[in-house]
């Protein structure tokens, strides 16, 4: 019998045939997946840079654990600038000239909007990772998946926790003009016109620095309760520039963007952001799993920051649920993982993810919304507060829900 010894990259490749199947087609090692995020400006460079490095760790980690098929992973990141031309081209170029077979990331809602038409045409599956407008499940495309929440669930725990704040007789809110902000503004006003609450909109474009004007016009309507929802540094400058004004967080409640999860920006760009109020997706870091915890401490060192922000752990899980996709579809076809994806059961930094609804079962059949196709149905929201000039957000108080309240919130400018 005649014996043959491989070098690495043959063993690489009999690995990839073996584990994919009789029938299924042989990896190209490395196996690239895309990964999105906006790294420059109008889009949220804060959130873009966390989502950056999370998806890198992740990278690492698919690998270190024996990467998939037999082949370590490349994590191909794209800069969408959180434009929505600018993502749709972009998710273009991964498919068609980097050659990604999967795509993990997506932080601003025009973006996936305006690419995920573009992946599920090239048969490519996404899971998106922070992208809430809820038109990207609910158009229920064969490729797209979510795990980030929905803007329509993630609105009512903002304006619900607003409505039991005492006093609250009149909000205002400031949004952006994009595919987040324009209807997670119309949600929240409608929530709160359920509870006898008045409200006012006040729309921005994504990236506007001089709020100026629109601060003189939300000071006039005297409002009980500020609302911002913008994306990333557009939110730092809204919010110092209110409260040099005198309608800050320390002189109304104040509801910022999550940007602000970023403690070292948030202190240094809003020096007068204390008492301010966020939502936060996942569970506080005194619940993470054993999983969680290993990627907070890899993630703080990476980044030197004090904290992990919410959009940096879907970002993590976004790349790792698609290594383990491919793994056991046993295959890079888009079908396949597709399918893998709709059976899944995977244990992440942000905890157990599935997709209940798909083709297998569709929302309908519960009683659900077009929206629940594709969607990760557990994500946990909280609203939380500084409530210590300068702190580090791992340690900002968890005033709503109950299930993860640490805290009592502290209300200003009310009698």
């Amino acid at each position: 019998m005649t014996t043959f010894k491989l070098g690495a990259a043959g063993l690489a490749a009999a690995l990839a045939i073996s584990l994919s199947g009789g029938g299924a087609v042989a990896a190209t090692c490395p196996i690239k997946i895309g990964g999105l995020a906006p790294l420059s400006a109008p889009g949220s460079v804060v959130g873009g840079e966390a989502m950056r490095d999370a998806m890198r760790l992740a990278e690492r980690d698919v690998n270190a654990a024996g990467g998939v098929l037999g082949c370590d992973i490349k994590v191909v990141i794209a800069d969408t600038e959180g434009l929505p031309e600018k993502g749709a081209a972009v998710v273009e170029k991964l498919i068609t000239q980097d050659d990604v077979v999967a795509i993990g990331g997506g932080y601003h809602s025009s973006v996936g909007v305006a690419s995920k038409d573009v992946a599920n045409a090239r048969k490519t599956p996404v899971v998106f990772a922070e992208t809430w407008n809820d038109t990207i499940t609910s158009d229920k495309q064969k490729y797209i998946f979510r795990i980030a929440p929905l803007s329509s669930w993630a609105s009512a725990v903002i304006w619900k926790f607003a409505a039991q704040a005492p006093g609250v007789k009149k909000v205002a809110i400031v949004t952006e003009n994009t595919d987040y902000g324009i209807p997670a503004a119309e949600e929240t006003a409608k929530g709160l016109a359920t509870k006898g609450i008045k409200s006012v909109t006040f729309s921005v474009d994504i990236g506007t620095q001089d709020f100026a004007g629109i601060v003189e016009r939300v000071k006039a309507e005297n409002p009980d309760y500020i609302i911002v929802l913008t994306t990333g540094e557009t939110g730092f400058n809204f919010t110092q520039q209110a409260a040099d004004a005198g309608i800050g967080p320390q002189d109304i409640m104040f509801h910022a963007n999550q940007s602000g999860l970023e403690s070292k920006s948030w202190w240094e760009n809003v020096p007068d952001g204390n008492l301010a109020f966020m939502a936060r997706i996942g569970v506080p870091e005194t619940m993470y799993s054993a999983k969680a915890k290993k990627f907070a401490v890899d993630y703080k060192a990476k980044t030197g920051k004090e904290g992990v922000e919410s959009y940096a752990l879907e970002a993590y899980d976004s790349i790792a649920i698609l290594a383990q996709a491919i793994n056991e579809a046993g295959s890079t076809d888009g079908p396949a993982v597709v399918n893998a994806l709709e059976n899944i059961s995977y244990d992440g930094v942000l905890g157990h993810i599935y997709f209940p609804y798909g083709t297998k079962k569709d929302p309908s059949v519960d009683g659900k919304g077009d929206e629940w196709w594709h969607q990760w149905p557990d994500p946990a929201i909280t609203e939380v507060q500084y409530q210590k000039e300068g702190e580090p957000s791992n340690t900002m108080t968890i005033v709503y829900p109950d299930t993860y309240k640490t805290g009592d919130p502290i209300y200003v400018g009310h009698n």
